[in-house]
């Protein structure tokens, strides 16, 4: 019963010691809005005639992949030449409904890889799915393709060849399709 007492005393002195003491006020400060704010970007776009006529062909056709259309839009209003936009990034991302770091990335990558790394498809270093036939690999599976068919049958299908080289261990397995456009591509 005691400690019951003691807490009821505790948490009326802690709600009476809140009610009493005053936090300060926080004033919102708010920006003057006679200083102009001068904001120097690191990645400057200027753009000439023929990158700009290139932008503008990529949207007006709209055969293009969206995020294509968006980076030639970004370019196009990011432009600080005499026949650009200029807008800032605040603008650039309100117009056209992306983000600021979709802005930066594009500024980016504009002075630092140039204009075709831009608007194209970065390729990957190494595939996603690795190739069963190397050249070694590939050279065999031709050998085999061209020496004579097994006995009984008048040549190679895609089903025997498929079936001998796994058989022969150049390669641990394999689908017919493969095979077929490993040979399609040496003939």
């Amino acid at each position: 019963m005691a400690r019951g007492g003691i807490k009821k005393k505790l948490t009326k002195n802690a709600a009476t010691t809140k009610k009493s003491v005053k936090k300060p006020s926080r004033k919102k400060r708010r920006p003057n809005k006679h200083v102009d704010v001068i904001v120097v970007k690191k990645y400057v776009v200027r753009l000439d005639t023929i990158e700009r006529e290139l932008c503008q062909e990529i949207i007006s056709k709209g055969k293009s992949s969206a995020k294509r259309q968006l980076k030639a839009r970004i370019l196009l209003k990011a432009d600080i030449s005499k026949e650009g936009e200029a807008w800032s990034d605040d603008q650039i991302t309100k117009a056209l409904s992306t983000t600021a770091s979709m802005v930066y990335r594009v500024r980016r990558q504009l002075v630092e890889e140039g204009f075709e790394a831009v608007l194209a498809r970065k390729q990957r270093v190494t595939p996603a799915i690795p190739r069963i036939f190397d050249g070694e690999k590939e050279a065999k599976l031709v050998q085999l393709a061209c020496s004579h068919a097994p006995e009984g049958r008048a040549r190679w299908t895609l089903n025997l060849l498929t079936d001998k080289v796994v058989e022969l261990a150049i390669v641990p397995a394999t689908s017919r399709s493969t095979v077929g456009r490993v040979l399609k591509k040496t003939f």
